[in-house]
């Protein structure tokens, strides 16, 4: 009765775990957005998908996309640094376990230079010794909890980086597909103004106009082409990043020209709530809370004593034959505490430091909060301010392109000088030039705005804590 006894209060101590229990602190949240009124055409579920530039309907940008989780390899540093946080886990749970170890040794000696001595000595050792820190006030379990919750943490920051990166590559394709407009633009004004020098040189030759009016139209003329062949600078350092982000040489990569959509999509954003879910950086900051929380315990089981088992068991005898027989047996049991006397207030500053710690993780995860709905609400901005924009800008460019076609009647006619044309033809490619930018601005805006979002991802994909004691778990999701 009395071992049931013992074993039992053992037992109950065994689950006693000082310090605080983890709660999710509050965060400033929003019942909704300040740019909520706002609703454009929405793609339906686009954001809740894990392949979300699926919503720009592009196969060479869905290609690209898909070769991030293959080489990218901010991304293999990312999944390296997760595995190192299990493998870091697995020590932990490995400390609440006895340990067993298994000794022998043999020895034979002896006087004189003769091979087998007269006078030799045998001795021979055979035991097991075992130990168990009992973990009373839960140190080593408050310890694994806190890294259960880091390799958590370690498993959001990896799909942060995956979203970071396929963020990245769209913007980068979306600047190299408006790079192809622009350059296409410029080839077609230098087409464009070529007709207009031929019509100065006709001017000229019929004796209507001055030999000036030819060498402005060429100036105009050579002056838009070296700006069109100065885009492919532009164009060539977005596709060699591109290569680097899916992990490929630049030599390896070669993106043919193609038109830059004119559709922007614009993701729902969902009530404010639940972006607190969605992004993947600020489930790795309430995971941190989490891992300073535990941290907080582990300084306070300082206060307690350690109480550590252990025991032996094993053989000894002078002959090897003999080893093995019961009456050569040795065992011992017994225990080790260990109760802190005076540390000069160690322990406490110990435990003032993983509270100061467990503040830092609080204020952390509400800024990472607050910039998460601050991203939000300046890409909806954004998009609803460069959408009023396009509208007034595309009315902008047919107003010009209709005073270039007066004003070169009018100089055919005589009654206008080139310099008119010039500043006309200038003024109509400038307002084309803005419109390309205003959808470029869009498109990358229309990226920032699923990123804010957090591309579709879950806090319910990271891996829970079997998960990430699992010998070989699942890759975290996306």
């Amino acid at each position: 009765m009395s071992r049931t006894f013992a074993l039992a209060a053992l037992a109950l101590l065994a689950g006693c775990m000082v310090g605080p229990d983890y709660k999710r602190p509050e965060a400033p949240t929003p019942t909704d957005y300040k740019e909520d009124g706002w609703k454009p055409a929405e793609p339906k579920d686009a954001a809740r998908r894990g392949d979300w530039w699926s919503i720009y309907n592009d196969p060479v940008l869905d290609g690209l996309e898909k070769q991030i989780d293959i080489s990218n390899q901010t991304l293999k540093s990312a999944e390296a640094a997760y595995d190192q946080a299990r493998a870091v886990v697995a020590e932990g749970v490995a400390g609440l376990f006895p340990t067993l170890s298994l000794t022998g040794s043999g020895t034979r000696s002896g006087q004189g230079a003769t091979v087998v001595p007269p006078a030799a000595a045998s001795s021979f050792n055979l035991s097991a010794a075992a130990s168990w820190d009992t973990d009373l006030w839960g140190r080593l379990r408050r310890t694994v909890e806190s890294e259960v919750a880091g390799a958590q943490a370690s498993a959001a920051d990896l799909a942060n980086a995956r979203l970071v990166a396929q963020g990245q590559l769209a913007t980068l394709y979306f600047e190299l597909r408006a790079a192809d407009a622009l350059q296409k633009l410029l080839y077609k004004a230098v087409d464009a103004f070529t007709q207009s020098l031929q019509i100065t040189r006709n001017q000229f030759a019929g004796g209507t106009v001055a030999e000036t009016d030819v060498v402005t139209a060429e100036t105009q003329v050579e002056q838009t082409r070296a700006q069109a062949i100065a885009v492919g600078v532009q164009r060539a350092q977005d596709e060699h990043a591109i290569a680097a982000l899916i992990g490929k040489p630049p030599a390896e990569l070669a993106i043919a020209p193609a038109p830059l959509t004119m559709t922007v999509p614009v993701p729902p954003a969902e009530l404010p709530s639940a972006l607190l879910e969605r992004r993947p950086d600020i489930a790795a900051a309430e995971r941190l809370m989490a891992s300073a929380n535990a941290q907080i315990g582990v300084a306070i089981a300082g206060y307690y004593p350690d109480v550590t088992l252990s025991g032996s068991y094993g053989y000894a005898s002078s002959g090897l034959a003999k080893l093995l027989r019961a009456a050569n047996s040795l065992w011992s049991v017994g225990g080790q505490f260990i109760e802190p006397v005076f540390n000069a207030d160690l322990t406490a500053a110990q435990v003032a430091a993983a509270k100061a710690s467990y503040a830092q993780a609080v204020a952390n995860y509400r800024q990472t909060v607050l910039t998460g709905f601050q991203q939000v609400e300046d890409q909806l901005a954004a998009l609803r301010i460069l959408a009023q924009q396009q509208v007034v800008e595309d009315n902008t460019v047919r107003l010009a392109r209709e005073e270039e076609r007066l004003t070169l009647n009018q100089y055919q006619q005589g009654t206008v000088a080139y310099t008119a044309v010039i500043v006309a033809q200038t003024t109509r490619l400038t307002n084309e030039e803005t419109a390309l930018s205003i959808v470029q601005s869009r498109l990358v805006a229309s990226v920032a705005l699923v990123q804010a979002l957090g591309g579709g991802w879950s806090a319910g994909a990271l891996p829970d804590e079997r998960q990430v004691k699992a010998d070989d778990p699942a890759t975290p999701a996306h």
